[in-house]
């Protein structure tokens, strides 16, 4: 066990390098993303949603053509990608493809 410790402490892309801190810390945007799934979908921002479905996307490949592989990276991009992908279906949905019967129902009522 302290082996695989001190492995993954002294790994490249471990707790004593920014490799390890910047994903790390990263994870609170894809926390307030999945926060924000209680939201509805008039508050959500094309271009916000945009930007973390993009940027998820683009650093989950990029996490994994470098060296060493940081799979924190690549997770954390992950989760971007999904929260934000999931955000703007719900933004579509509603823009796009709700039902108008709603939209009278919610001005009436």
């Amino acid at each position: 066990m302290a082996s695989k410790l001190q492995a993954f402490w002294n790994h490249p892309a471990g707790p004593k390098t920014i490799h390890f801190w910047a994903p790390t810390f990263k994870w609170g945007i894809s926390i307030a993303n999945i926060a924000d799934f209680a939201k509805p979908p008039e508050k959500i921002s094309y271009p916000q949603q945009v930007a973390v479905a993009c940027t998820g996307v683009i650093w989950s490949r990029y996490s994994m053509v470098i060296t060493p592989k940081n799979w924190n990276l690549f997770s954390v991009n992950v989760a971007m990608a999904g929260t934000g992908l999931y955000q703007l279906s719900r933004k579509i949905r509603k823009d796009y493809f709700s039902d108008q019967k709603d939209d009278v129902a919610s001005l009436e009522g």
